[in-house]
């Protein structure tokens, strides 16, 4: 469990103390999300098969699954600058590796490597931050500062993650674009080090704390094979963000072919915008979620939206061509929709309220399990059923997703009730 230190203050919800630490995650991300929505385009214009493209991310997902299941124990254990400065550190060395040995080289076994260990480095930087605001956050007022997070992480990875190569790929390449990741990155980590002045609240050396900490990741697992409710949360969080890790991998691929003509630079604009939205939609869901009840705006605006959003992305451009505002109903509707599952952590606490930090590690597993099966649906189905099959499949499983909250057995507090009872520990918000 986290233990808070006093909040040297707050602005609007957001740790004064931790300003410099909010900046540095839109920075990471930029460089971490600098690649995502054009990456699988690239690898197939090198010759690999679309299959190989979306293996490539589905090993990404899988470290970074496991990496988002351990983050919060590491931080809570040997401090959150030194294991966010881990993160950066990996970033950049496999990141470079990969594009030396994998990408420069046209190594396909390299590629998926280096790539695919990258992948354990931005949930150690991002997950330790989420451990470092607690720390220093005032219970009543987690929420807003989650808010703020999230939105630091829709800046990085949406809104710069996609305008930067947008305006350089065309200019310096794929590869110079690729590259300036690095900078982004290490910029995170320079700032993490001279500018938080907040120290994190680690035990270095604390092989108890450790040890019970372990326990309490373990009781992550067990505790979704001992509760049904907890079960079908689980599944319903795995659900939530396929499109979302998955779509950005598929669609370049069909989008900027012969048969639909949107330019790089236009899906890169789409995709953006989805994020913009997301930024303003990822505070207002978390205020409508309170009165209209949770599991109804996840099952009705999440689930069903995705679902629909999802095939827009398909079948607008099927029917309209390369037009650009047409397809930008679909990249709104989506934005609004992804961000309607935010009230998800909250429905993990309330699930096991006597056991808040096995709740917490459920819940980052199945968010880093999202993050595997996306991609992994389109490297298992995309060779034999195409972009418009894996575009269903994650329909219906939206759908499934809407079907399985009616069986979910949660009380839902009065919203008078909401922030003493469920704020005392470090509440996972669910978010972009």
């Amino acid at each position: 469990m986290v233990n808070r230190q006093a909040s040297q203050g707050l602005l609007f919800g957001l740790p004064i103390s931790l300003i410099w630490g909010f900046v540095a995650i839109a920075v990471f991300m930029t460089g971490d999300g600098i690649e995502l929505a054009f990456l699988s385009r690239y690898v197939v214009d090198l010759g690999f098969s679309p299959t190989q493209a979306t293996l490539l991310f589905t090993v990404y997902g899988l470290l970074a699954a496991i990496s988002s299941w351990g983050s919060g124990v590491l931080a809570e254990t040997f401090g959150p600058r030194r294991i966010m400065l881990i993160g950066v550190v990996t970033w950049i060395v496999f990141h470079v590796l990969f594009l030396i040995f994998g990408l420069e080289a046209q190594n396909y076994t390299l590629m998926v490597l280096f790539y695919g260990i990258r992948g354990l480095a931005y949930p150690l930087f991002i997950y330790a931050f989420m451990v470092w605001i607690a720390q220093v956050t005032p219970g009543a007022r987690m929420a807003s500062a989650m808010g703020w997070f999230w939105s630091m992480y829709c800046v990085g990875i949406g809104l710069l993650g996609n305008w930067l190569p947008s305006l350089s790929i065309s200019r310096i390449g794929f590869i110079s674009t690729l590259w300036i990741g690095v900078f982004w990155v290490a910029l995170a980590g320079v700032m993490i080090v001279f500018l938080v002045k907040e120290r994190g609240a680690g035990k270095p050396g604390d092989a108890v704390t450790l040890v019970e900490r372990l326990k309490t990741l373990s009781q992550g697992v067990t505790i979704i094979a001992e509760r049904r409710g907890m079960f079908l949360i689980v599944l319903v969080r795995i659900i939530c963000n396929l499109s979302l890790f998955g779509l950005p991998v598929i669609l370049p691929l069909y989008l900027t072919s012969a048969e639909i003509g949107f330019s790089m630079e236009q899906w890169l604009h789409l995709w953006g915008v989805m994020f913009v939205v997301s930024i303003f939609t990822n505070v207002i869901w978390g205020q409508i979620g309170d009165r209209l009840g949770w599991l109804i705006q996840m099952r009705w605006f999440g689930c069903i939206g995705c679902a629909l959003s999802s095939l827009a992305f398909y079948y607008l451009p099927q029917f309209y061509g390369a037009h650009f505002e047409i397809a930008l109903i679909a990249a709104v509707g989506f934005g609004i929709s992804v961000t309607a599952f935010v009230p998800m952590g909250a429905v993990f606490l309330a699930l096991a309220p006597e056991q808040k930090g096995a709740a917490i590690s459920a819940h980052n597993l199945a968010a880093g399990l999202s993050n595997f099966m996306g991609p992994g649906i389109a490297t298992l189905f995309i060779a034999t059923l195409g972009i418009k099959g894996v575009v269903w499949i994650y329909a219906g499983l939206y759908v499934t997703g809407a079907i399985l909250t009616f069986f979910i057995p949660v009380h839902q507090p009065r919203l008078s009730q909401q922030a003493s009872r469920y704020t005392s520990t470090a509440e996972p918000a669910q978010s972009l």
